[in-house]
């Protein structure tokens, strides 16, 4: 297993180096000049004009550069805000909470309302509520983020207040109502096309589980309808779900800029939007490259965690560890 993880970082670094190296080019290539954006509105001498080009060694190669950029990479230094003077690593340091709580409770909602709809139709399959999660998993996968999201807020943030019926709030957060019922519309949205594939997942592999020999010997020793469901057949059947939950939590991370703009969530996406309206390029990068990471690392503790439920897995990294 330990060399399993090992192959696995290993793999990881020239994606690392690969990432930051077309980060750095964006910076390089981007329209306008770097030290009127790092000096704002000021009005710069010729004498003052050169001391920051100097200073930030923009009159270097760009080979010397690129190294200077990975050299402070590798002690946590992504730069300073151009708007907010501040360096970039403490901002989004700020934010990340917001996010991480906004996409793992995202997660908890795909795993409770997509895996359950998707074992529900499996083991009613062709009736009445197989169809009905058909129908709407294939509705929630064409309709178009921003549009589900605003579409919750007047619904239940707009209309559910003008018929004095208990609403939610639909942007920000407001002392009277509290981070959670704040969370709770931007969650639906963001967990919205992953809660229908995920139902979709685990339909599939129960239905495909379920007609395994294995099942069929199970039946044949006595065990009953239900008992199949749930003994051999959820078992086996929960495995690429799981790994599919943890795979689409790197995604979420990833993609809560979208979500984090309608709703006015507070967090590394919003920030990056907002960096992004004003060019303030160290922001966007180093939240660019921050979510890279992340979603890299989460990658590879699903692959490790699925050679541990995976018998077949453990057997291909022993073999492999043999041969090797």
């Amino acid at each position: 297993m330990l060399v399993f993880a090992g192959r696995r970082m290993l793999q990881m670094i020239p994606v690392v180096v690969g990432v930051t190296f077309i980060l750095f080019l964006l910076q390089v290539v981007i329209p306008g000049d770097p030290v009127r954006m790092i000096a704002g509105e000021k009005t710069l001498s010729p004498a003052v004009y050169q001391e920051i080009v100097h200073s930030n060694g923009l009159d270097r190669p760009i080979y010397v550069q690129y190294y200077r950029y990975m050299s402070r990479l590798i002690h946590g230094d992504l730069g300073e805000s151009y708007q907010l003077r501040r360096p970039v690593s403490s901002i989004l340091l700020e934010k990340f909470p917001n996010t991480a709580k906004l996409a793992l409770l995202a997660v908890l909602i795909e795993a409770v309302v997509g895996v359950g709809a998707g074992l529900l139709a499996a083991t009613k399959r062709r009736s009445f509520w197989d169809v009905l999660v058909t129908l709407s998993t294939s509705v929630l996968i064409a309709v178009p983020v921003f549009w589900l999201g605003m579409g919750l807020q007047v619904l239940f943030g707009i209309k559910f207040k003008e018929w004095g019926l208990p609403y939610l709030p639909v942007s920000g957060i407001d002392p009277p109502f509290g981070i959670w019922a704040h969370m709770i519309l931007p969650a639906v949205t963001l967990a919205a096309v992953s809660t229908a594939y995920a139902a979709r997942v685990a339909r599939s592999q129960l239905l495909e589980v379920m007609g395994q020999e294995y099942m069929t010997v199970a039946a044949a020793k006595g065990l009953s309808p239900a008992q199949l469901v749930v003994r051999p057949g959820m078992k086996n059947a929960l495995i690429p779900v799981v790994t599919f939950l943890g795979l689409d939590l790197g995604a979420m991370i990833g993609g809560t800029i979208l979500t984090e703009t309608v709703f006015g969530w507070p967090g590394v996406g919003l920030q990056i939007y907002n960096a992004i309206m004003m060019r303030d390029w160290p922001i966007v990068f180093g939240g660019a490259l921050i979510i890279v990471l992340l979603v890299m690392v989460i990658n590879l503790t699903v692959d490790i965690a699925y050679a541990f439920l995976d018998p077949r897995i453990k057997l291909r990294v022993s073999a492999g560890r043999t041969s090797g």
